[in-house]
């Protein structure tokens, strides 16, 4: 295993200024945000342990919430970043639900249910809010008939928030993924390849029926999730030979428990749905990697006059193929969390989901041979803090 060039400083240590880092050999840091509505503070935690430790992406991916995470990253300067990823979350969570809340999960239990139903009821402040009157009492091709609620007070949280000149100039690559409301096709909104607004962060996160879908160009779009919910697969399939370290964030665990009741089985069900099989997919493109390399030493192996221009050409492409650590988070359900986690805004359970981004991520960042690069013949590894034992 190669050495790790600086250790970053350990979570939490007071610093001045974080020091931009990264391991030996590494020329790319990725931060992978999946959706999941109201969890997404857990990401908001996972990126201040990173920022704390100075480790700042190069290219932030996101889908839905995810999304609108990355676009707060890749439209602040590092220094701002965190600030304004706090400013988001508190202002969308910004309502009271109970005044005092007993200990207990049965306690806990009702009051993130009525906090479900006021989001149900009211929206969210900078956020989304009720349409009136809703689609079932407006005829079809009305503003209101395809949705529940309005998406501009989020239009407005992004103006405030993100600096849409600074995504557009680059500095850190963003993608944010939608699905074509006709076609049903997947697509990647990129500053590489075009000029990203508020609008394709808001495709990406509207989720039907909820959310109305945003008109982009000529073309309608709907939130990513409902195709892929991570969007990893669009780091992986470029090929563009960079050694590159991922942050991969997933909100909703494939792995779960046997449900007991209807409420476990709403849950589930969702889980199952939106974990988008991230293990799936770092199994086929690792499965990938080696076949690659599998064949370049067998191309290797047959003199070059035996080759055609074609067979040189791939074999001088497989000799340089990148390397990727993957350090995988996922959140880990409360016990008294209902199928509603997604829509449960409350400043409470925000705080909670970021505060566990923030723990899982620093014990990601004390495994210290984890952040270096594979070694020579690896291709892809993957890390997960809470599978350690198949690590």
């Amino acid at each position: 295993m190669d050495a790790v060039v600086s250790i970053p400083p350990a979570p939490g240590e007071p610093t001045d200024k974080p020091t931009p880092w990264r391991p030996e050999r590494c020329q790319r840091i990725a931060l992978v945000l999946q959706g999941g509505g109201a969890l997404g503070a857990y990401q908001g935690g996972v990126y201040q342990a990173l920022h704390e430790a100075g480790i700042e992406p190069d290219w932030v991916a996101g889908v839905s919430i995810g999304g609108i995470n990355s676009a707060i990253i890749a439209g602040n300067p590092p220094e701002r970043r965190l600030e304004r990823l706090q400013a988001f979350w508190d202002r969308i969570t910004d309502r009271k639900v109970w005044l005092y809340t007993p200990d207990g999960d049965v306690f806990r239990r009702a009051r993130n249910a009525a906090s479900s139903w006021l989001t149900m009821a009211f929206g969210q402040p900078g956020f989304f809010s009720p349409y009136s009157p809703g689609p079932w009492f407006s005829p079809a091709g009305a503003k209101q008939a395809t949705s529940y609620y309005d998406s501009e007070p989020l239009r407005q949280t992004l103006l405030d928030l993100v600096d849409f000149d600074l995504v557009n100039k680059g500095n850190c690559r963003f993608s944010v993924g939608a699905v074509n409301v006709l076609s049903g096709n997947f697509k990647y909104f990129d500053n590489r390849t075009e000029v990203i607004g508020p609008e394709h962060v808001m495709a990406s996160g509207a989720l039907p029926p909820a959310l109305p879908m945003v008109k982009i160009g000529t073309d309608h779009f709907w939130d990513g999730g409902i195709v892929s919910n991570t969007p990893l697969q669009h780091l992986l399939e470029h090929d563009d030979c960079i050694n590159t370290l991922i942050f991969q964030v997933d909100l909703f665990s494939a792995r779960g428990t046997l449900p007991r009741d209807m409420q476990d089985v709403m849950g589930r069900h969702k889980d199952i749905m939106y974990s988008s099989r991230t293990r799936y997919t770092t199994d086929v493109y690792r499965q990938l990697q080696t076949w690659k390399m599998r064949l370049h030493r067998a191309l290797t192996r047959v003199p070059d006059a035996e080759l055609t221009d074609e067979e040189r050409h791939l074999k001088h492409q497989l000799a340089d193929l990148p390397e990727i650590t993957i350090l995988h988070l996922i959140y880990q359900q409360k016990a008294y969390e209902g199928h509603a986690k997604d829509y449960e805004f409350s400043a409470t359970s925000m705080h909670e989901h970021w505060q566990s981004g923030y723990e899982d991520t620093k014990r990601t960042l004390k495994r210290k041979d984890w952040l270096a690069m594979p070694p020579d013949g690896a291709g892809i590894v993957v890390h997960d803090v809470h599978r350690e034992d198949e690590a």
